[in-house]
């Protein structure tokens, strides 16, 4: 476990002073960055980092707010933090505080700070935990090893330019490094500007090394080294120089890359392993077949409610259609900052996530799915949310999330995404309309009549008498949902009226055709 103290003493008093520390027993999850053009929510164990707070009672709010959110520590800048007002509201909420150099840029401390966290969890899952990966812990040293035969700064990816592990080196830094190791991937705008170059058709060809020059836009040299094991490409070793490095020190470089294989693979097993008993647990908690300490245990959840999610992707229960998942479970882990916990089942993707507080709460979830509605098969995505309910009770919230995916593939309800609360009025029609189904109720009356009418000539008299009930008094509107003319409505009420001799008149035939017409809609 690492504390704020462990982080304050390891970054260094050059950048960092503690001005108040409450709790020394609560362990550091992970950095957030609090500024007004970002969406991040502060969780239970973050690191708030006060970016762009302009006075005291900024910083006021920004401790009380981090502080009902279960975060750790507020780190803000010199003079501010110095505030007797700030350092009193952190005292009273029982947050940490920490002061920061004025000079210090985010950025670079950003980068520190998970440096640091990265490391102390590497270590701690090494020597604590029987199950956790063997070859974490290994990978950030072995990316200090490799950067000493290289020379320089050293980066470890995976094939999706996720950054899997770096060197503690900084001699040699440029804002795109920053930038990787700070998102944990390559920017997109910096990837752009590598794959114009051909440097990813390069690594799939096989090259031993790859050499790319300094750029006009300030980012520096990179010799690449592509990590492969029997034929298939696990990743990339990218070290930032400071221009052509020397054949012998190339190969040295690149003699480094099995050894680095030999750790991916054995990151990659461990991590199916744990992947698929998560995915078991998950399963049998959804299911009422585990207990919610067990998955507080090991699935890393907490005891606050939270809402089952089921996504229906194209493809189905196909091989596509497991690919379709697990990129889409990836596009989620990025787009809320923590990986929710999923699994696949019958074709569906579920996860489960908080109903609040955190940055991967519900409200983040579905801004994320919102924003892949964008997307070319964004017609054929599908996600439907339960209500919110203790551990214990979370089948429940399956149950109601099904029930919900299930009106959004039908059509009944519009829209992509949904929460079973907002959906109330569609359901209720729904269930009333599923049990009228089974006691046949339009088996009953004149009703028959017009639906034969109907298949037989053609018309339209049943769809007639829904909107005209449906819009009581009020033909015009009744017209507009049949998009017909006012006129042509009233005729054919009039012709439906003689045919089946009906009485409108009477207010329980009108009931009674409504429960009809409703079941004939909604079942």
């Amino acid at each position: 476990m690492i504390t704020v103290r462990t982080v304050v003493d390891r970054v260094g008093p050059t950048l960092l002073h503690a001005l108040h520390l409450p709790d020394e027993t609560t362990a550091v999850t992970d950095v957030v960055i609090a500024e007004p053009a970002a969406a991040t929510v502060p969780g239970t164990g973050d690191l708030v980092l006060g970016v762009a707070v302009p006075d005291g009672d900024s910083a006021v709010a920004l401790v009380k707010d981090a502080a009902g959110r279960g975060a750790t520590a507020v780190l803000v800048k010199a003079p501010i933090a110095q505030h007797t007002t700030v350092r009193g509201a952190a005292r009273r909420a029982g947050i940490g505080l920490v002061e920061v150099h004025e000079a210090t840029a985010w950025a670079q401390l950003v980068w520190l700070l998970r440096t640091v966290l990265d490391a102390e969890s590497d270590d701690s899952d090494e020597s604590n935990a029987p199950e956790a990966d063997p070859a974490a812990g290994d990978l950030f040293r072995l990316a200090d090893a490799v950067a000493s035969v290289v020379d320089a700064p050293v980066t470890i990816e995976d094939t999706n330019s996720r950054v899997l592990a770096y060197s503690a080196r900084q001699d040699l830094t440029d804002p795109a490094r920053v930038a990787t190791i700070v998102g944990r991937r390559i920017p997109d705008d910096v990837l752009a500007r590598f794959r114009s170059r051909g440097v990813f058709r390069d690594l799939t060809r096989g090259r031993q090394t790859i050499f790319v020059p300094g750029q006009k836009d300030g980012t520096l040299p990179r010799l690449i080294a592509p990590v492969r094991m029997g034929g298939e490409l696990l990743g990339s070793m990218w070290a930032v120089v400071d221009g052509p490095v020397p054949d012998e020190r190339a190969a040295a470089f690149a003699d480094t890359a099995p050894v680095v294989a030999l750790h991916l693979l054995r990151r990659r097993a461990h991590a199916d392993v744990r992947r698929r008993a998560s995915a078991e647990l998950l399963r049998a908690l959804l299911h009422g077949e585990a207990g919610p300490r067990k998955a507080v245990a090991e699935l890393g959840l907490t005891e606050q409610p939270h809402r089952v999610v089921v996504i229906d992707t194209p493809g189905g229960d196909t091989l596509d259609g497991e690919g379709m998942r697990l990129a889409l479970l990836e596009r989620l882990s990025q787009g809320i900052g923590r990986q929710p916990v999923a699994a696949e089942h019958a074709g569906l993707l579920y996860a489960v996530v908080p109903e609040a507080g955190g940055s991967g709460a519900w409200p983040q979830l579905r801004s994320a799915l919102d924003e892949m509605q964008a997307g070319p098969k964004a017609g054929e995505l599908h996600a439907a949310a339960g209500g919110a309910y203790e551990l214990g009770e979370l089948p429940a919230s399956r149950a109601e999330a099904d029930e919900a995916l299930g009106l959004l593939r039908s059509g009944i309800v519009p829209g992509r995404t949904v929460t079973f609360d907002e959906v109330w009025t569609p359901l209720t029609l729904h269930r009333t309309a599923t049990a009228a189904r089974g006691a046949n109720v339009t088996g009953l009356g004149p009703l028959r009549t017009l639906l034969e009418h109907d298949q037989e000539q053609g018309t339209a008299y049943v769809d007639t008498l829904y909107h005209w009930l449906r819009h009581p008094g009020d033909p015009r509107s009744a017209a507009a949902a049949l998009q017909v003319h006012p006129n042509t409505l009233r005729y054919r009420m009039r012709k439906l009226l003689d045919l089946a001799g009906l009485d409108l008149d009477d207010a329980d035939v009108r009931l009674a055709l409504v429960a009809q017409l409703l079941t004939l809609r909604w079942s």
